[in-house]
């Protein structure tokens, strides 16, 4: 039987679903958005034909509920969902509804997606089919004391997951026995939070392993292929940031070893549309299964860009009962890709996930580019869903090709407003090691870990408060009623205009003269240095100028008391100094704030408990995770600002430790 899809609903929000929709624009197809109160501005509800309202900011109040969203497909006549990743996108019931509705589901059957839904059962059908397994514990008794006695029996380091998990939720790496209690709980609660499930496996943790996934195909006639492999090792979180294809571990014998692999774990389980096989890659060579992803992936594109596929366009088409049509021996890898996935969130603060105005986002073209984005310039992250902002992809005829250009494409993007992983990023592409494709999953904790604050260059900083100055100058004079006059105009030309910038806890002086005899020209002096610069040209957010005859274009946005500036590939977040500032906004000594927006879920302390240097005084959950809230030194609790259920702000006090 074969189905017409004439309209899809996507369940799901942001980048993927602006990214589904363009398929469906291109084969025709009418989209159906769905979105909360927290998404009704953003970019991908203005692009769908239709835009359904499904209920307040929490996903269990909206992206997760099925009657709403069936209800949605019904209004707007809808005949497929798609479920895009996450959210709903592995959720058995959720599948099986659909059917029951009498809508096609764009994607595996439901049978599927519970086989591979529990990690235990996903291990045992697929090591039943030849497919190797990590050694490890996926028992039924789950009592704590269990599960810790398991662990020990395989030995450290262990890793605890939950078994209904994914993208790092309810993962803990656990190295020692006193570890044991918390990470089990914690894992155990993140579990249930994410997935309503806090079911654990533990497994042996292999050490310097890769991540190296292969992507599956398959229709409703049988024929299942496989689209080579995506290496997948550079993670913070055990989330992966930064994903190729192919990957540089693998020759041709251990490429077809591993797809062969997977395409046995997908027949196993009578697997039909796109899902992931995930293994992991022991230096040895030999390989493990980790868990099949019943869907779409977020690092799809890069197997797109080396295979020339469309996989949205094949999911429909299996979707609407029609076979592949592509044979396995026909398929190639075309060149390299590369993906980075933009976050809005704090290398050197642990990756905190980060909250707010996206003031800037603007990506110039670039050959072999793609940019996957679910944010524009006025668009808003918030605390609610995933910080993953966008996802820039790179394509080349080789890897080294892939990489410089999307370094030159990070470095190019303006994202401003917020905190992102954007220098991290670049960081880790111009790594040597990143560079000889020596990966692991441990990748950052080895190379990155000591230098994970941005570094600033001095020059470039230098150049960027100049460039600051000369755009509030030609704002200034374009206002002026005799725009002849340069602002600042004084009778004493000898004194120069002063500007305050702080980057951070350090202020800048800028001082200025304007040379009266030549329009636009001006000389600076900051810090020891004097230079000479001059305007050329300003657009809406674009400065051209020069100092000392170096030409540049900065990307200016002008926020008030806070200005941001993108120059040479770096991007300071600078403050205007006021000449009488406020000190009664200032935080107590000994105050625990909060790192972001989020909700506060336990509280472990009482006013006048005694508490040692980094001991544990509340946790916070805030975009999926967990982050718990330290002591900064050993004191005495001398008062609590917050309580069990509270939503609290960034930089909320929360506790004083006196």
């Amino acid at each position: 039987m074969t189905n017409s899809i004439t309209k899809v609903l996507v369940a799901n929000r942001g980048e993927i679903a602006r990214r589904i929709f363009r398929t469906c624009r291109d084969l025709g197809i009418e989209t159906v958005a769905v979105f909360s109160d927290a998404d009704a501005e953003m970019p991908f509800v203005r692009e769908a034909d239709q835009a359904v309202h499904i209920g307040p900011a929490p996903s269990a109040e909206s992206y997760l509920k099925t009657e709403a969203i069936l209800a949605a497909a019904q209004r707007t006549g809808a005949d497929a969902i798609h479920p895009g990743y996450g959210f709903l996108s592995e959720n058995a019931g959720f599948a099986r509804a659909v059917a029951e509705a009498g809508l096609v589901f764009i994607g595996p059957s439901p049978e599927a997606i519970e086989a591979m839904g529990s990690k235990k059962e996903a291990k045992a059908r697929v090591g039943g089919a030849g497919v190797p397994v990590v050694p490890g514990y996926d028992g039924a008794d789950q009592d704590p004391k269990v599960l810790a006695q398991k662990a020990l029996e395989v030995g450290f380091p262990v890793l605890l997951k939950a078994s209904a998990g994914g993208g790092g939720k309810g993962m803990k790496r656990v190295d020692q026995e006193s570890e044991l209690a918390d990470a089990i709980e914690s894992a155990r609660r993140e579990g249930e939070n994410a997935f309503g499930d806090g079911t654990l496996l533990v497994e042996k943790y292999v050490e310097r392993p890769r991540h190296v996934e292969v992507q599956i195909l398959g229709d409703t006639h049988g024929e299942v292929i496989h689209l080579f492999e995506r290496e997948c090792s550079i993670q913070r979180r055990h989330q992966k940031v930064l994903e190729e294809a192919p990957s540089p571990a693998l020759d041709d014998a251990l490429r077809a070893k591993m797809g062969a692999a997977a395409i046995a774990a997908a027949k196993s389980i009578g697997y039909h549309n796109a899902g992931t096989v995930e293994f992991i890659l022991a230096p040895s060579g030999e390989f493990y299964f980790l868990e099949v992803n019943t869907r779409l992936q977020v690092e799809h594109p890069v197997t797109e860009m080396i295979t020339g596929l469309d996989l949205v366009a094949l999911q429909i088409r299996v979707a609407e009962g029609r076979p592949l049509g592509i044979a396995q021996d026909a398929l190639r890898i075309d060149g390299a890709a590369i993906e980075a996935r933009v976050y809005a969130e704090d290398p050197a603060g642990g990756f905190l996930p980060q909250s707010g105005p996206v003031l800037d986002w603007h990506l110039p073209a670039m050959e072999g580019v793609r940019s996957d984005s679910g944010v524009e310039t006025g668009a808003e992250v918030g605390i609610h869903y995933d910080p993953m902002m966008a996802k820039i992809i790179a394509h080349g005829p080789d890897r080294r090709t892939a990489i410089r250009r999307l370094r030159r494409a990070l470095r190019q993007l303006s994202v401003q407003g917020l905190t992102t992983n954007r220098a991290f990023l670049v960081q880790v592409l111009e790594h040597p090691a990143f560079l000889a494709g020596e990966l692991h999953t441990h990748f950052i904790d080895e190379h990155l870990a000591e230098s994970l604050a941005t570094t600033v260059d001095p020059e470039t900083l230098r150049r960027a408060l100049i460039a600051v100055a000369l755009d509030d100058h030609e704002r200034r004079r374009a206002s002026s009623p005799l725009p002849s006059i340069p602002s600042g105009f004084r009778n004493n030309a000898h004194t120069p205009q002063r500007l305050r910038l702080a980057l951070g806890e350090t202020e800048h002086e800028v001082a200025y003269r304007h040379h009266a005899r030549e329009r636009g020209r001006f000389t600076f002096t900051v810090g020891d240095t004097s230079v000479a610069a001059r305007v050329l040209g300003r657009g809406e957010r674009t400065l051209r100028f020069e100092v000392d005859g170096l030409r540049q274009t900065a990307r200016i946005v002008d926020a008030g008391e806070r200005v941001f500036v993108q120059l040479d590939g770096q991007a300071f977040a600078l403050r205007r100094v006021p000449r009488f500032p406020d000190h009664t906004a200032e935080v107590p000594a000994g105050a625990c704030v909060a790192p972001m927006p989020g909700k506060v879920i336990e509280v472990r302390v009482a006013e006048g408990d005694a508490v040692e240097a980094g001991q544990v005084l509340l946790v916070m959950e805030a975009m999926k995770m967990e982050h718990k809230v330290t002591a900064p030194e050993a004191g005495t609790v001398e008062s609590l600002h917050a309580a069990v259920g509270d939503q609290v702000e960034a930089d909320a006090v929360l506790a004083v430790v006196g």
